[in-house]
This record gives C-alpha cells, structure tokens and sequence, in this order.
C-alpha cells in the first residue's frame, strides 16, 4: 500500500488523481473488439488463410504494444511533447506528401492511403492517424499560447489555414478522415472561443452548402469538386437497391444484418451476415454484425460505454491543471466522438459510405495503436490533476515560539492598558 500510495505522489508529495474509470472502459472496449473481430473474421480468416485467428490475434499483438504504449505516455509530462508541437505537425505534413506523390505510397482499392514497402504488408501503416494525433498537439499548443487573442477571427483564421493543406491532401483519398481532421480543429477553437454564434453561423451554410451539394450532384462532376467514386457512393446513400448487385451491395447487407438482429440478436457467433455476405465485416461493418448478434440490446450497450468513455474525458477536460491540459483531452474527446457518430451513421445509411472505423472495435492495427496512444495523453493529462496538496513542513520549536512572541506582546500591552 505504502508503494502504491508514492506511485500517486507527485515529487512533491501531492497527491496525484489517476482516472482507472477511463481505463476500465478503454480495456474493456478493446477485449470486446477482439472478441467481435475473432466473431465477424474467423470464417473468412479460414478460407483464404486456414487460421481463424489470423485477425483477432494480430489485433491482440497490436492491442498489447498499444497498451504499454499508453501506459508509458500516461506517465510523461504531456508539456514535453507539446513543445514538439512545430515537430510533429511538420512530420505530419510530409508524410501525407510522400503518401501522395512518392514511390512509397501504397493503393489499395483504388486509394493511395498507406505508407510503406510494397509486397510487404506488415510494415505499412496509415498516416493519417498520426496526423490526428499532430493536429490535436498543435492546436492544443497554439491555442494555449494565443488564448487571450482566440475570440479574433484573425488567429481562428490562422489555426483552420495553417493545416488546411495537410487536411486537404488526407482528403485526396480519405474523405472520413479528413472530416474527422477538420471537426477536430474547429472543434477546439469552438471549445475555446468564448463567441459561440459565429461557429453556429458558419454551421447552418455549412449544412445549406451540402444540401445544396447533394441536390446538384449531376454538376459536381463537371466542376471536380468531388470525384467519381464519391458521388458514386451519394447516389448509393440515396437509392441503395438500385446498386444492389454492385456498389450497394455492402450497405444493404449491412441494413439487412442491423434488421434481422432484432432486439436481443441471434446470439453471439451466429451471425449469417458475415459468411462472406457483408464485405469488410471486422472493419468498417462490424457495427452491423453486432446489431445482428447482440440486437439492439447490444447495440445500445456498445453506445453507453462509449458515451461512458466520453463523459470521463469530459471530466478530465473541466479538471486539468491548464489549458494545453484541457485542450488536448477535448481533441482527443472531438476525435472519438465524431469517429464513433460517423461509423454508425454510415453502417445504418444515415450518412453515404465513408469507410471509417469503429474506435477500439474494428480491425485494424494503426488505428489501434495510435488511438491508444490518444488514451495515454488523456491519462497522462488526468495524472497531473492534483487531488490533495503536499502536507507543509513542521516548524522546529524555537522558530513557532519566536513566531508567537510578537502575539503575546501585543496580549500583554493590552492587559497593562
């Protein structure tokens, strides 16, 4: 107890608060999504590569680094990386460059979105999740550094120009993720910014805007604001049972594994959905095979515990020591909200297809790793929340009776008066 209780302790002997609430549910989110990643993978896995475990245990070895990744990250002074902060959001960039424009960018379906060797893919990851992580340090840092000037449309135009040439080479091949990059920066100058109607106008055209996107889809086209695939999948999101045997294949038998789960599902494991007929199941769909095992029950389930998780950001937000503390956790807080909304909307067709994650679930090792080290600098930031102050240091008895001399002279010339 005496250990643990010094592991709590600041050097100074304060006593430090640890959020194990968070924790816990970042655990159990993760244990859960190895289980739905074995589930929805085990027959597919055996077919092409006669091991059903192929998925869920590469999952599980990234799961384990991603873990004493977080740890360690926890116990560092997040102030150190945000003075990396010019670091890493120059590394980023260039990475989302050489993803882009060099040999060493690698297209799967038809997107240019990993970085690494080709023929050998298990050295390639995303970049884009590192660049998540960068945008959240660096505006953690610039905002923090220029709070008293945050309400002036001059710096809020600073902080959405200076990475916007870095979020628009993400959305090249990544239309989610470069989405999830921009709510991500507006996000946090919304949270620090004490003018809130100004984001709530720029909200509604924002909405009109897309509208009238989506209305006029035939023109985009011929304009290139968006390419071909992309306004293939709004006419998908549309009318998805005309592109029932091609393009829309996927988010019907997604809609249809989410209807036959009924409320409490058709059991763990016996999914029919996933024998090859909902592509990509362990990935972006895994939503659905849940619907369809645990039903709505386990649907609902699934969505308290994140909002669990949410809230316990919210929690070490209101509560850290400074304001870089509590922008990052409200980036990391941003980050995942809008993943999870975006991954449940596309799977039930509120939304066109974006192809993005389910946050600890899916499948997917630079997802997992990266969102772990997310976790550990919002721990690390609930780590310098002090919760009781050191004790102060006992007077030797001569300086507490030279203390107290002066107060019985004022005593004693009282009584003589």
């Amino acid at each position: 107890m005496n250990f643990l209780n010094r592991l709590r302790r600041g050097r100074s002997g304060e006593k430090r608060f640890y959020d194990y609430n968070l924790l816990f549910i970042i655990i159990f989110l993760s244990l859960f999504g190895i289980l739905m990643v074995y589930s929805t993978s085990a027959y597919v896995a055996t077919l092409q590569f006669h091991n059903p475990y192929r998925y869920a245990g590469r999952q599980a070895l990234v799961l384990a680094a991603g873990f004493v990744v977080m740890i360690v990250i926890s116990k560092i002074d997040y102030h150190f990386y945000t003075k990396l902060a010019w670091v890493g959001f120059a590394l980023a960039l260039i990475l989302m460059v050489l993803v882009n424009y060099s040999p060493l960018g690698i297209e799967r379906n038809g997107k240019k979105r990993w970085l690494g060797l080709h023929g050998n893919e298990s050295l390639s990851f995303q970049p884009t999740e590192f660049v998540k992580i960068a945008l959240i340090v660096w505006m953690a840092y610039m905002i923090a550094r220029h709070v008293k000037k945050i309400d002036t449309w001059r710096l809020q135009f600073v902080l959405m120009a200076l990475p916007a040439p870095m979020i628009l080479l993400v959305l090249k091949n990544n239309l989610s993720s470069g989405i999830i990059l921009l709510a991500i920066a507006a996000g946090m100058i919304f949270v620090a910014s004490r003018r809130k109607m100004r984001f709530a106008v720029i909200a509604g055209i924002a909405v009109a805007a897309a509208t009238l996107l989506v209305l006029n889809i035939d023109k985009l086209v011929g304009m290139h604001i968006l390419q071909e695939y992309q306004i293939g999948r709004i006419r998908v999101w549309q009318n998805p049972e005309a592109y029932a045997r091609s393009t829309g294949w996927q988010v019907l038998q997604g809609l249809y594994a989410i209807g036959s789960g009924g409320i409490f599902g058709k059991g763990l494991g016996a999914s029919i959905q996933k024998l090859g007929f909902v592509p990509e199941a362990e990935n972006d769909m895994i939503f659905s095979i849940i619907c369809e095992e645990l039903g709505i029950f386990g649907a609902v389930c699934v969505i308290l515990m994140y909002l669990f998780l949410l809230w316990r950001l919210m929690v070490i937000a209101n509560n850290a020591p400074d304001l870089t503390g509590s922008m990052l956790t409200v980036g990391v807080l941003i980050h995942i909200g809008v993943q999870v909304v975006l991954n449940i909307a596309v799977v039930t067709n509120t939304i066109p297809n974006t192809g993005i994650t389910l946050p600890f679930i899916s499948y997917g090792g630079t997802s997992m790793l990266f969102l772990m080290a997310e976790m550990g600098m919002a721990l690390g930031v609930s780590n310098r929340i002090v919760t009781e102050e050191a004790p102060q240091p006992e007077q030797p008895r001569e300086e507490r009776t030279a203390a107290r001399a002066p107060e019985r002279r004022v005593r004693a010339d009282r009584t003589r008066g």
